[in-house]
């Protein structure tokens, strides 16, 4: 996909769950993840020497796309950014009989919220579980639909929407870009999509980031069975924990940035 040209940002507002909070990333001195959405808007930032620049973080993990409509993206809309980054309903499809069509239906309208009044809206493609992730294959038909439909979002706002796309990424299926419980991002994986959304805004390309990882040494059989009983012990059983207790990893959690305030970072 081409890049829209570079256009001058002064504030920037991100709109998301876990995935947009920056979970498994580097931890800031004040204990928050930095993530991918704060690596942008420290490159926005340094783009305006002596002028302010203004952030704001509404993510908050666990989020399903109905939260976020309802909790962030009205906030967002009345913020009067130039730019918002719109990521959600990745929960939802991980979750047994998802309803696609209301998925859609709310990110749809989201998207039409924040492109008003002339913002730039970066959306996302999700990566491929199923080429890491083994028994992930049914979550595959609900993945390409929404792909389809975040482009299409893109092709009826050319100049408007712009879309990273992580799906056709092979970079993404490499462990390494991802923390240990296999649904975050590791450092790594946010310093790319970071590069990756710096560069559907037009900036200068630094670096590939759908590059390949340098080879790493290949793990024996007792190491991979390690690592899968401690994922089970440690991730997959409270993740089903929470769904069976109706629970969710950010529930009464604050946003993490929520205010449009002049970045320092």
């Amino acid at each position: 996909m081409e890049n829209t040209p570079a256009s001058p940002v002064s504030s920037y507002v991100a709109v998301g769950d876990s995935f947009t909070e920056g979970m498994c990333d580097d931890l800031l001195p004040d204990g928050q993840f930095r993530g991918w959405a704060d690596r942008v808007a420290a490159a926005l930032a340094a783009e305006r020497p002596g002028r302010e620049f203004r952030y704001a973080n509404l993510a908050v993990r666990g989020k399903l796309i109905g939260q976020i409509c309802e909790e962030q993206v009205g906030t967002a809309a009345t913020m009067g950014t130039d730019l918002v980054t719109l990521a959600g309903g990745l929960n939802d499809v991980l979750r047994p009989g998802c309803d696609v069509d209301d998925v859609e239906e709310r990110l749809g309208k989201a998207a039409a919220a924040l492109i008003a009044e002339g913002r730039t809206v970066v959306m996302f493609t999700s990566t491929d579980p199923t080429r890491r992730l083994p028994g992930s294959t049914r979550l595959l038909p609900a993945i390409l639909r929404m792909k389809a439909f975040v482009e299409s979002i893109a092709r009826d706002n050319p100049g408007r929407v712009v879309v990273v796309d992580l799906y056709t990424a092979p970079c993404f299926d490499d462990r390494r870009m991802w923390a240990e419980d296999r649904l975050h991002l590791s450092p790594e994986g946010h310093r790319r999509v970071a590069a990756a959304v710096l560069e559907a805004l037009g900036r200068p390309a630094a670096e590939d980031w759908r590059a390949p990882l340098p080879t790493a040494a290949p793990r024996g059989r007792g190491e991979k069975l390690r690592d899968d009983l401690r994922w089970l012990r440690l991730h997959l059983g409270p993740w089903i924990g929470r769904r069976l207790r109706g629970r969710s990893s950010g529930d009464g959690r604050p946003a993490k940035r929520p205010e449009l305030l002049p970045y320092e970072g």
